[in-house]
């Protein structure tokens, strides 16, 4: 006579037990993981497009030293604005207020943005044009877009910058100058590396990296 061996009842909800605490603790970091190649590679999509809408309109227009010639900062960065974006797929003009909502940049300087625009697929972009006496423009992205996400640098929340002496680059410095310790933007990481591990480091200076691009 053959016998047929199984488990239990107690054995099997010991197992189905084990099983839960497992996937509870490894799901979450699964899903974070996931999201966060997401947004790696829409933040790099999006880096690639502003230098493409920045090219293009160099290409165009002539280097941007001599765009505002004659004229005030005001209507230099609205000219900034229009020659930036003129070259870029968007569903919408916006400003800070409708188009970024509250936000953390780590800084006040993305407060007084005049200029934004919402992408088609939701990301919205600020712009902090450069003066007609010279300077560096900014440009702010939410990935999440309007209110939603965690609106934080660094997390959805990133910048670019755009100087007379190259394109659309990630750290706020000339090109002979060197980033102090602690200054390396969240940006340029994920640019440079192609991740967000960044997030798993004690502080913000990224591990002690303070190399940018």
């Amino acid at each position: 006579m053959k016998r047929f061996f199984a488990f239990t009842l107690a054995e099997t909800l010991v197992v189905m037990g084990i099983i839960g605490v497992v996937a509870a603790l490894t799901l979450p970091n699964l899903n974070q993981s996931t999201g966060n190649k997401e947004k790696v590679v829409k933040l790099q999509k999006i880096y690639s497009n502003l230098n493409d809408a920045f090219g293009r309109a160099t290409a165009v227009y002539g280097p941007i030293d001599e765009w505002c010639t004659g004229l005030t900062d005001a209507n230099c960065q609205k000219r900034h604005f229009e020659r930036i974006t003129e070259f870029m797929k968007f569903s919408k003009q916006c400003t800070v207020s409708t188009c970024l909502g509250k936000f953390d940049t780590g800084s006040s300087e993305g407060q007084s943005l005049q200029y934004g625009v919402i992408l088609n697929d939701g990301a919205t972009i600020g712009i902090k044009p450069a003066l007609a006496t010279g300077g560096v423009g900014v440009f702010f992205v939410d990935l999440d877009g309007l209110n939603k996400g965690a609106n934080k640098h660094g997390v959805d929340f990133f910048t670019f910058y755009y100087g007379h002496s190259k394109g659309v680059h990630t750290c706020p410095y000339e090109d002979n100058q060197s980033p102090t310790s602690g200054s390396v933007r969240a940006a340029d990481w994920v640019i440079r590396y192609g991740n967000m591990d960044y997030l798993k480091c004690n502080d913000l200076k990224f591990g002690g990296k303070t190399t940018c691009k």
